[in-house]
């Protein structure tokens, strides 16, 4: 098992979390908690797929990530009194994750030939369509669209890797230093409390 699909386990798993609590929060029974978390969790490379004409997606092609989803998901639902505990801990794995989607996003749109844009757009589309589709079901405003370095944090990693693509150095050392980058930042964003400019009402 290589690093980064171990990485890509962990993220899933923290990603299911985060959507599966979200659903204990807004009160929905174990079907919709079951879908909240599995959507944070493989929305964002599911929609990637369909974008780049990948089909089935990946999820039908490895269900390890389907049933990942389920069980961390069945798991917060029958303890998520005890979870407020690890809240900043899933936090740091959130990060972990938005990480590794960022470059696995990114890596495939460029096996898939894709420019600049189009690169890193699918690095931000596998990293946070998934919380967005999360945040939009349980009516809430995405992540995304807050004042929080995410979706920014997403942007670099992806920049960082399409550059180092046309570099010498080996393809596997390029998405490790670009999915630490993200991770990196999203940490220091957390603990430090940085955030973008917000517009203000005058």
């Amino acid at each position: 098992m290589t690093l980064l699909y171990s990485l890509d386990l962990l993220g899933t798993a923290a990603f299911a979390a985060s959507g599966a609590l979200t659903g204990t929060r807004r009160n929905m029974d174990l079907f919709g908690v079951l879908v909240l978390g599995m959507v944070t969790a493989t929305g964002g490379g599911t929609l990637r797929d369909l974008l780049l004409g990948d089909t089935p997606p990946f999820i039908f092609k490895n269900e390890t990530y389907f049933y990942l989803s389920i069980i961390v998901s069945l798991a917060v639902f029958l303890f998520h009194h005890r979870m407020d505990s690890l809240r900043h801990f899933l936090l740091y794995l959130d990060a972990l994750g938005l990480g590794t989607f960022v470059v696995i996003g990114t890596g495939k749109a460029l096996e898939y030939h894709l420019g600049f844009v189009g690169s890193v757009m699918m690095g931000v589309v596998t990293a946070t369509a998934g919380g967005m589709m999360r945040d939009i079901l349980s009516s809430q405003v995405p992540l995304i669209l807050q004042k929080e370095i995410y979706a920014s944090a997403c942007l670099m990693g992806g920049t960082m890797l399409y550059f180092l693509h046309s570099t010498p150095l080996p393809p596997d050392l390029s998405l490790t230093l670009s999915a630490f980058s993200v991770i990196a930042l999203r940490i220091c964003a957390i603990h430090f409390k940085w955030s973008l400019p917000k517009a203000h009402r005058m």
